[in-house]
């Protein structure tokens, strides 16, 4: 998991006990808290992309990630990994294409001194919508492994 800035590590840790599945929450030193939930936990340097760096090295085909980052989640895509937002959206391959362009051009309307408004506030519907959201993931996944043992 992307847990730099990520605002459901709670949910996470929550979630992965209940499929009896490893969270390995990865952050940069800068993002380091003292009250670290889940068990496994990786920090790297605080460069701008050694989070995104470490995850793309070590994660495989099949695993699930967690991040906000959409360059991220279309190389995690990329390697067959399953990725979802905080906002307990799935980024699928057919839709992030269209993401990328969509960043690529707020962030040149950015360099031209043009900002819009950011991100809406985190919300405890956002929050729901996540768990629901990555629950599902798993179950679902949990029944496609069953079905191929």
């Amino acid at each position: 998991m992307d847990a730099d800035s990520c605002p459901v590590i709670k949910e996470i840790v929550e979630i992965a006990s209940k499929f009896s599945i490893e969270a390995v929450f990865v952050a940069s030193y800068a993002h380091m808290k003292n009250d670290l939930q889940g068990q496994n936990w990786v920090f790297v340097d605080s460069y701008k992309e050694a989070v995104d760096l470490y995850l793309m090295n070590h994660v495989k085909k099949g695993d699930f990630a967690v991040t906000q980052d959409i360059g991220l989640a279309s190389t995690l895509i990329a390697k067959g990994v399953y990725t979802i937002s905080p906002r307990g959206s799935l980024y699928e391959e057919k839709g992030i294409q269209t993401a990328l362009e969509l960043r690529h051009i707020s962030a040149k309307a950015r360099r031209q001194g043009f900002y819009g408004k950011g991100p809406k506030p985190f919300t405890e519907k956002d929050r729901e919508k996540f768990m629901k959201e990555l629950n599902m993931l798993l179950s679902n996944f949990k029944i496609c492994s069953r079905n191929h043992n």
